[in-house]
């Protein structure tokens, strides 16, 4: 889901469900970024009138 390998932090002996989530973090907001850029982009090129 995060861009990340399954089991990278969920696959870790011992950690709690709350330790899982702290230590993820923010990872997810630099691919989110991206995916808003690019959606944004597509759009901009719709109006535009470019064919993507």
């Amino acid at each position: 889901m995060m861009g990340l390998p399954a089991g990278h932090v969920t696959d870790v002996p011992g950690l709690t469900r709350t330790a899982q989530l702290k230590a993820l973090g923010n990872g997810v907001v630099p691919q989110q970024a991206a995916a808003a850029l690019r959606l944004l982009a597509a759009r901009s090129l719709d109006v535009a009138g470019v064919a993507a």
